[in-house]
């Protein structure tokens, strides 16, 4: 009990720290800010309602109660909500240290501006929910509470089974309302569930980006992209093993395939949106198989020297004074034209959020399929030990060409919709650092898992846009993530799991062999 107290306040503590630091850069305010947007306030101004910011304090409360039990799988309901309750008290306790001090420079009057710009008079009333500074520390306290104890609430529904064998031998009426539950959530309600559940879904991608304006429809937008090449550069390095640092190429070849055939200058082709995007797909799809064929017998450091070097000719072809006439030169290519749909354009901010949304969805279904499938096996035993795959019959070179195809063409999608969706593209924005972005955020994410990617792309992309308000911390917010991310999720936020092989259940003709007597 007391190792279960300790480890829970150690995890408290440790996203106590992440919140404090989340105050001190006004996270918590552009949370709230967005909230009040979702919710159809258009102009919340630049600190919002106290609603909002109790919302966000439940869902950092949320976190933290997820986030202590998440590999407490073993415990019982009483000792889930110790869980919980420890871990958000030691979080609230840093919270509420930080709330003091700031009310004692509300207090004396202190300006300190200077060293922390966010910290307005302004902004600690608001973090104080507009209340006295005793109400509203204490306030505080009672949402990471009341959050945490939502977050253990979910736990325990999500392992209904654990719970009814804690107590199903002394509390047997509570054991019977759990499998009734469970035969409602599991039973035959369960494919109405998953209706239900897709359907509200849907609803919201479709209305939420008609309310939250051009700016956030960009932002999440360039989000949607980022998933799609991180699910691409996944297949590469989080399923094939192949560590590769030019993937950035591979998007350039996509967008500018887009500009070159749907822009009116150098070339007035103007194929059309839809025959772009594909054969932008295509030959980037064909361009990592004609790289992957001279390389494909390197590994580690030699191949991503190799991919890193080839990342860097793209850029500097495009770049080049001999090509200005073809590529558009360092001024690269403008007046890019949108999709067709139906006889319609459909280039508007929250048109082209519904298209990426639809190629996440597309990218993520392929990824699914082909990571469950015999290829998705031969890459797992490639990565693990690609001798020994070779060993057991694996044609390595194959599954390996085809891992850098496939993840190629998924750059090419991104890249196709991101000059689209911009109008233009250049040279400059295919440099090394969109590749490293690429790679970062399947590390942070977590490799060999969708979320994973999608929580990564988030926290990598969405987030600086969200601190652009805010540059002079957006290196300090990227240097305290990545020794976060070091110290308590080395695997990433969420890591892939291996599966876990069980013995065949035995079925009523086994039973049957073993009660039938053999004849002596």
């Amino acid at each position: 009990m007391k190792t279960l107290i300790r480890q829970s306040i150690r995890t408290g503590f440790t996203f106590g720290i992440v919140q404090v630091f989340f105050i001190l850069i006004a996270f918590n305010s552009m949370i709230g800010i967005m909230l009040a947007k979702i919710s159809g306030i258009k102009n919340p101004g630049e600190i919002p309602a106290p609603k909002f910011l109790i919302a966000y304090t439940i869902l950092m409360g949320l976190w933290v109660g997820i986030s202590a039990l998440s590999k407490k799988k073993s415990l019982s309901v009483g000792q889930k909500l110790l869980a919980g309750i420890s871990a958000s008290l030691a979080s609230a306790i840093l919270v509420g240290l930080l709330e003091v001090a700031m009310t004692a420079i509300l207090v004396n009057k202190i300006f300190i501006r200077e060293y922390l710009t966010v910290l307005s008079f302004d902004f600690i009333k608001a973090t104080l929910f507009g209340l006295t500074p005793t109400v509203g520390i204490l306030v505080t306290i009672g949402c990471i509470l009341v959050g945490s104890l939502v977050g253990v609430g979910l736990n325990i529904l999500a392992n209904l089974h654990a719970v009814q064998e804690h107590w199903k031998k002394d509390l047997g009426f509570i054991k019977s309302l759990i499998e009734k539950f469970q035969h409602i959530v599991r039973g035959k309600y369960h494919l109405i569930w998953q209706i239900i559940g897709i359907s509200l879904l849907a609803v919201a991608v479709i209305l939420i980006p008609m309310k939250w304006g051009s700016y956030w429809n960009y932002v999440f937008g360039t989000v949607g992209l980022y998933v799609i090449l991180g699910l691409g550069l996944n297949i590469v390095v989080g399923l094939s093993g192949q560590l590769v640092l030019g993937y950035i190429a591979f998007f350039a070849i996509g967008a500018y395939t887009m500009a070159l055939l749907n822009a009116p200058e150098p070339h007035n082709l103007m194929w059309g949106f839809w025959p772009a995007l594909l054969l932008g797909v295509v030959l980037a799809a064909l361009s990592g198989l004609l790289l992957g064929l001279p390389i494909m017998r390197l590994r580690g450091d030699y191949l991503a020297i190799v991919t890193l070097g080839f990342g860097e000719i793209i850029r500097i072809l495009l770049k080049s004074d001999v090509l200005t006439d073809f590529t558009g030169g360092p001024r690269g290519i403008q007046n890019i034209h949108g999709p067709m749909l139906f006889g319609r354009p459909f280039n508007s901010e929250v048109d082209f959020v519904y298209l990426i949304i639809a190629g996440v969805i597309l990218a993520s279904f392929v990824y699914n399929r082909l990571q469950q499938s015999r290829t998705g096996r031969a890459w797992l035993a490639i990565r693990e030990d690609e001798t020994v795959a070779r060993a057991s019959g694996v044609d390595t070179i194959k599954y390996k060409l085809l891992a850098l195809a496939i993840g190629a063409a998924f750059a090419g999608l991104a890249g196709g919709i991101y000059a689209s969706r911009n109008q233009f593209t250049g040279p400059d924005e295919h440099a090394l650092m969109a590749s490293i972005n690429v790679l970062s955020l399947i590390i942070v994410g977590g490799m060999g898992n969708i979320p994973g990617t999608i929580l990564g792309a988030f926290t990598l992309k969405g987030l600086p846009e969200i601190l652009r308000e805010f540059a002079n911390f957006r290196l300090l917010a990227f240097g305290a993530l990545l020794v976060f991310m070091m110290l308590s999720r080395p695997e990433g936020l969420i890591p892939s799991h291996r599966p876990k092989y069980t013995e065949p259940k035995e079925t009523s003709l086994d039973s049957q062999k073993k009660e039938v007597p053999h004849d002596k």
